[in-house]
């Protein structure tokens, strides 16, 4: 769909300018390089586009020399880009994309949006990964549905993430959990009741001004600007959901174990998100604007979402022999200790129809095949599927355990922000 001719119906669309965020710490050029190709590729005026590379300080001269390149390459392309440099160790922050981001978007302000004059309620922010690769018409869809929504000024837009950039050279396990991660969020723009920000999103920039921007002393700052705006606007917050993808990478490393490293490592900071939680009860106990039937809405959610993420594949693994191994002599004699194996390979057979699905769309959802990728490639990518019990184990359950018991220690035990190493 051409969004951007969708767009012709407003006379007022082209005041509708785009701050694009892109927190870089050490990915390489080639990474960096590939998403700011697929901006300057946009169906959308490219004059519009307000785009910042922010780079961490303590990187050191690399990221700047990519910056430096960065620059020097698509300052042609966009009129208005700028690199910004967050300084490292400052007072009541911890290094992480939280901090950079709202020291990037101070710099955005001042340094293109109010020099231009442009009103801050036109401005939206698409905050980015670095490794995040556009499609054409994501600005002409955000800003459609931005311009369509029912509360625009308080509302984030949540795109998919499809984790596809590299991943014909993922192995079996990282492309199971990278598409699993996109058919969770699929399922979420299902269900916008339940939707908050994950990685990649937008949001209004003067709703961004009003909250002091992103927290700077967290980790999972995607999912926490949503309660940040939640709080501060008495519950008057929602995520649309755009239905429309970016694409990023996959979890990739140079060697198989370093792939599952960095897999369990990354899955541990997003179970991570589980901070929210008492961020979000004490937010609540404050307020009293906000409907206890909201409160209670999401409290229940929260807590069963993260603690589903941490027992249920160990509870289904469990569920047919365990109570037959710990069961008293009586139970072992009883009509559900005989039947049991046979109920829990029912309930298998039907879940078996959840893990064919996704096989399948799996492969609809791969991008255009590169050279050496030959038809048995693809049977091999529908067989990946089998090991979707340890993907949800191994990288589900276990990370999401170790989160929530750190949490639960504090101190020392808590976790700090963890870039995921980016490569081609």
């Amino acid at each position: 769909m051409n969004w951007r001719e969708r767009l012709d119906i407003f006379a007022h669309w082209k005041s509708i300018h785009h701050l694009v965020i892109l927190p870089m710490a050490t990915e390489p050029y080639e990474v960096v390089r590939d998403s700011f190709s697929s901006l300057a590729k946009s169906n959308y005026p490219l004059e519009k586009l307000l785009v910042v590379l922010a780079i961490e300080a303590r990187a050191g001269a690399e990221a700047r020399s990519t910056a430096d390149r960065i620059i020097g390459e698509f300052s042609d392309f966009f009129p208005n880009l700028l690199a910004t440099v967050h300084p490292s160790d400052l007072s009541g922050e911890i290094p992480g994309k939280g901090s950079n981001e709202a020291w990037s978007a101070k710099e955005a302000k001042e340094k293109m949006i109010d020099r231009l004059g442009i009103p801050y309620e036109n401005v939206l922010v698409s905050v980015f990964d670095v490794d995040t690769q556009i499609y054409p018409e994501y600005f002409g869809c955000l800003a459609y549905n931005f311009l369509t929504s029912e509360h625009p000024q308080r509302s984030s837009y949540q795109p998919i993430p499809l984790f596809t950039n590299n991943i014909y050279q993922a192995p079996a396990l990282a492309r199971v959990i990278s598409f699993s991660a996109t058919f969770w969020q699929m399922m979420q723009q299902s269900r916008p009741e339940r939707l908050t920000t994950f990685s990649s999103h937008a949001m209004p920039f003067k709703a961004l001004m009003e909250i002091g921007y992103w927290q700077k002393d967290i980790v999972s700052e995607d999912s926490r600007i949503f309660w940040q705006c939640y709080l501060h606007y008495d519950g008057d917050w929602r995520v649309v959901p755009l239905f429309y993808n970016v694409s990023m990478d996959a979890n990739v490393a140079p060697t198989f174990w370093g792939t599952m490293v960095n897999l369990y490592k990354q899955q541990r900071r997003w179970a991570w998100g589980a901070e929210n939680i008492p961020y979000m009860f004490e937010g609540f106990r404050k307020n009293g604007k906000i409907p206890m039937s909201a409160k209670l809405y999401w409290s229940f959610h929260g807590i069963e979402g993260f603690h589903s993420w941490a027992t249920n594949s160990l509870i289904i693994f469990a569920l047919g022999w365990l109570p037959v191994l710990i069961g008293t002599g009586d139970f072992n004699q009883s009509v559900l200790s005989y039947n049991l194996p046979s109920i829990t390979r029912y309930i298998m057979s039907f879940a078996s129809l959840g893990i064919i699905s996704s096989a399948i769309l799996s492969v609809v959802l791969l991008p255009p095949k590169p050279e050496g990728i030959r038809l048995r490639h693809y049977a091999l990518y529908l067989l990946q599927w089998a090991l979707m019990p340890v993907t949800l184990i191994l990288f589900g359950a276990f990370p999401a355990l170790e989160a929530q018991t750190r949490l639960m220690l504090g101190g020392k035990y808590k976790l700090g922000f963890w870039v995921t190493p980016k490569g081609r």
